[in-house]
């Protein structure tokens, strides 16, 4: 540990020990009993008498989690993105985390407002009701009136929330560091997911950059008739407030057929699909949150976006594999979707191409014979995660997040018009993909790409390729090896040629009769004259062959070969 790491540990001390019983309270600290930290295990290792055992492992991370508190829930939400890693039960059941923290005080929230816009309330607005209609992890949600008589609502940071994000990552950051020395949860990588967090906090702690996607998509999403997207008011918005327009319409999961009609929904279903594809497959950025709640039908006809807080942004290469793998679903290609899975994600070392292939043929038998009118886009989607999953193939995050979007907004459009069929609004696309791919403007533009990083490879190549050479000339090249699982085999042989010889040279001073001996006359069965050192050396040798070969057999490759 380094010393100037102190501090900051006394610091968050008492959040450590608020973590680590609230772990211990829903039995999930188990795995701190494998670290080698003498304090920490013995602190939590025999904790019994667990009363919420009845729930399911995920279950209890997810109420875990909601005790955290903010941070921590937004841990979860991230995860929940992120099936590859942790799974398709555990992120389904991440995803519904949901972050009810209490409202501050319309004191603090009215100095907040003053402080962070430089005038009294009265001034910025005609009207503010002091009571919030919605109050989440970072912030709260208040109705206001402005002078002109425009509805708008105002998005208010927590007070302090700043500061209590600071400490909870320090702390995530520390259980990071212990969580990857453990080798069943360094696989979720934590360094990377908590610094994936930590930029995500960032974002959604400044409404500056929320403000900008308001203005960014309202002007891009501009030619769909039908659709709202909140205006902001950048004179009455800063980093820690932020000032829309107020869109008053019924949430998708609370319609009922008296309000919308189903040629209405399958309408309004439509629109939706069109907005996303376009802005996922053109725009190269989308609303990234799209969960019932914030899709809104506005006087029955029309759409409204809410909160643009979480935007993800793809580039053409992953664009064009996500084409691709679409494509070869659809056309029953599976190698060439074992492939785009491969070139997609981060293969582990070990992959066996062969069962990824089997698991990859059925998938596409199972949804390449579905109509488009049918496709189970969402199952299709959760299939290929828990492959890669099970494979351990890990996805990028921007990819992660894309395919978390598409579920959940089919999701939302099927509560929306129960019959809708999301890939088959995208049926169009897929002609228009083909010629746009062929297009001389899109091929241009890969030659030009493929020609930088050529460029760039000839400029360094040479260089290294003179270092390497020379290196060799001087005979400092050195080559380093390493080794997996070895240890444990190198030992064991070294301990077994150890006893060999000690068996072997116990063997020789008894039939030497190397003094200091035993049994001068004989006893029974003959037995007589025998060497001290070669009778110890027998037992030590026959003890410690013995415990070799219980260690073996424990290790499971006495008489069966190694699986890996």
């Amino acid at each position: 540990m380094k010393i100037s790491s102190i501090p900051q540990l006394y610091r968050n001390l008492r959040r450590w020990q608020e973590i680590i019983l609230i772990l211990r309270r829903y039995g999930l600290a188990d795995w701190l009993s494998q670290l080698r930290v003498d304090f920490i295990r013995d602190w939590i290792k025999d904790d019994q008498g667990v009363p919420l055992a009845s729930y399911s492992r995920s279950t209890r991370i997810r109420m875990a989690l909601t005790d955290l508190g903010p941070t921590f829930i937004k841990l979860g939400q991230v995860l929940s993105l992120r099936p590859d890693l942790i799974g398709p039960e555990l992120a389904e059941e991440l995803t519904q985390l949901q972050s009810e923290v209490p409202a501050d005080s319309p004191q603090v929230v009215r100095e907040l407002v003053e402080r962070s816009l430089g005038r009294p309330i009265s001034e910025l607005y005609a009207e503010f009701d002091d009571v919030a209609i919605a109050s989440a992890s970072i912030g709260q949600v208040h109705r206001a009136r402005l002078h002109d008589g425009t509805e708008v609502v105002v998005k208010v940071q927590h007070a302090g929330i700043g500061a209590k994000v600071k400490e909870d990552m320090e702390v995530m950051a520390g259980l990071a560091v212990l969580a990857n020395r453990i080798p069943d949860l360094a696989v979720w990588k934590p360094p990377v997911l908590v610094e994936q967090l930590s930029r995500s906090l960032k974002r959604e702690l400044n409404f500056t950059r929320e403000q900008q996607n308001l203005q960014s998509f309202a002007k891009d999403l501009v030619k769909f008739k039908g659709l709202r997207i909140p205006k902001s008011f950048p004179e009455l918005s800063s980093s820690r407030v932020l000032t829309m327009e107020y869109i008053e319409g019924v949430a998708v999961n609370k319609l009922t057929n008296e309000t919308v009609s189903e040629e209405q929904r399958q309408s309004i279903a439509r629109l939706a699909a069109e907005v996303y594809v376009e802005m996922i497959f053109t725009m190269g950025a989308y609303h990234a949150d799209p969960h019932p709640g914030n899709i809104l039908v506005i006087n029955g006809s029309e759409l409204g976006l809410l909160d643009f807080g979480m935007v993800g942004r793809i580039d053409d290469r992953l664009r064009e594999s996500i084409e691709e793998m679409l494509l070869a679903v659809l056309s029953r290609d599976v190698s060439m979707l074992a492939t785009l899975i491969k070139r997609v994600g981060r293969t582990p070392p070990r992959l066996d191409d062969s069962l990824l292939s089997i698991d990859v043929a059925d998938l596409v038998a199972n949804y390449g014979s579905q109509s488009l009118q049918n496709f189970d886009l969402a199952g299709a989607l959760n299939d290929v995660t828990d492959i890669m999953h099970r494979h351990q193939i890990a996805l990028p995050p921007q990819t992660s997040l894309l395919i978390k979007m598409l579920i959940t907004l089919e999701g939302a459009l099927r509560q929306l018009a129960p019959k809708f069929s999301l890939i088959e609004v995208m049926q169009p696309f897929f002609r228009r993909m083909w010629f746009r791919r062929l297009s001389p403007k899109r091929q241009a533009k890969r030659i030009r790409r493929v020609y930088f990083e050529l460029e760039a490879l000839l400029e360094t190549l040479p260089g290294q390729v003179s270092s390497v050479m020379q290196l060799i000339q001087e005979g400092r090249l050195d080559v380093h090896l390493a080794h997996k699982g070895l240890s444990p085999s190198v030992n064991r042989l070294v301990l077994g040629i150890l006893i060999s010889s000690v068996f072997l040279g116990s063997s020789l001073l008894l039939a030497y009769e190397v003094p200091p001996l035993l049994f001068m006359q004989p006893v029974w069965w003959g037995v007589e004259r025998l060497s001290l050192f070669g009778l110890l050396g027998y037992a030590l040798s026959m003890m410690v062959g013995l415990r070799l070969v219980m260690a073996i057999n424990r290790s499971g490759h006495l008489d069966q070969h190694d699986s890996d």
